[in-house]
């Protein structure tokens, strides 16, 4: 579903970065990801020996969460579409942004629908579905819309950071107590895609830090505070299907919280009090050990 953003909503280049902000980061990441280094689908795995009798239940079930977390993409890509478009609703300064951002989304695009192609193909081939009824218990859940009813274009990465940092980990502890080395080289292939994309993101988040200093602040807070992984909020039985999945393998978002600290204090020389509130704001919010 499609959700028509007025014009006066859009981020305009007023609240933008830079241009030239926006390639250099978008170039870093793409120097960093060069197609000769890409993976597919077909040809990255041994299909032939995936066995879902190798997990545990709680794996299978944990397998079964991502995808439908994966599969969601066309609603995340669309998020970017319509509130960094590229069409004449927006004026030349904030079109050449949002153009060079398009360079960053259509690969990353095309990387995460690589994970949810690539976790419904082990299903299949693990013994855990059958594609023709997978297809369709994916699209159930992917017909329901997807939104980030944010108001500053930094919030739309500083929610990604979070839940790209927050996927790497759990990808890589589930990994590690898989008992199928085909779920192990799947999950190995995705965690190091997440954390390229974490990277951008945290590119991106410390350079609107450099370029607009406190004026950023309390965006950030409000996506920290209000934060929810994506499906959070349509996914019949979510959150007890998350405490399940999370008793797997550790799973807890806000230890990506530390990730973003560290981003603060690479971005800046000395912290203003702003930031020094944000940091104690983000510290509070961390999960007990």
């Amino acid at each position: 579903m499609t959700r028509d953003i007025p014009e006066a909503a859009l981020p305009t280049a007023a609240v933008l970065l830079p241009a030239d902000e926006v390639t250099a980061a978008v170039d870093g990441f793409l120097a960093a990801s060069p197609a000769a280094r890409a993976w597919d689908v077909e040809t990255a795995f041994d299909w032939e020996s995936a066995d879902a009798g190798r997990l545990t239940e709680g794996q299978r079930s944990a397998v079964q969460f991502v995808t439908y977390i994966e599969d969601h993409l066309p609603g995340y890509f669309d998020v970017y579409q319509q509130y960094f478009p590229v069409d004449d609703r927006v004026d030349l300064d904030t079109f050449v942004h949002n153009r060079e951002l398009y360079h960053f989304t259509v690969r990353w695009a095309v990387e995460e629908d690589t994970h949810a192609r690539a976790l419904t193909r082990y299903q299949q081939a693990a013994g855990m579905a059958e594609r023709s009824t997978l297809r369709i218990e994916l699209a159930i859940e992917g017909r329901k819309p997807f939104d980030l009813p944010y108001r500053h274009p930094v919030q739309f990465f500083a929610y990604a950071l979070v839940q790209e940092k927050a996927t790497q980990m759990y990808y890589q502890q589930l990994r590690e107590v898989s008992g199928d080395p085909v779920l192990g080289a799947v999950l190995t292939r995705l965690a190091r895609d997440e954390a390229r994309h974490f990277s951008f993101m945290a590119d991106v988040v410390g350079r609107y830090l450099r370029t607009q200093g406190d004026a950023v602040v309390e965006p950030i807070r409000e996506v920290i505070a209000g934060f929810r992984m994506p499906l959070a909020d349509t996914m019949r039985g979510y959150w007890r299907w998350a405490l399940r999945i999370a008793d797997v393998a550790d799973y807890d978002h806000t230890a990506a919280y530390t990730h973003l600290v560290k981003i603060i204090d690479r971005a800046v020389d000395t912290r203003t009090e702003p930031l020094d509130e944000l940091v104690r704001f983000l510290d509070s919010t961390r999960s007990l050990p």
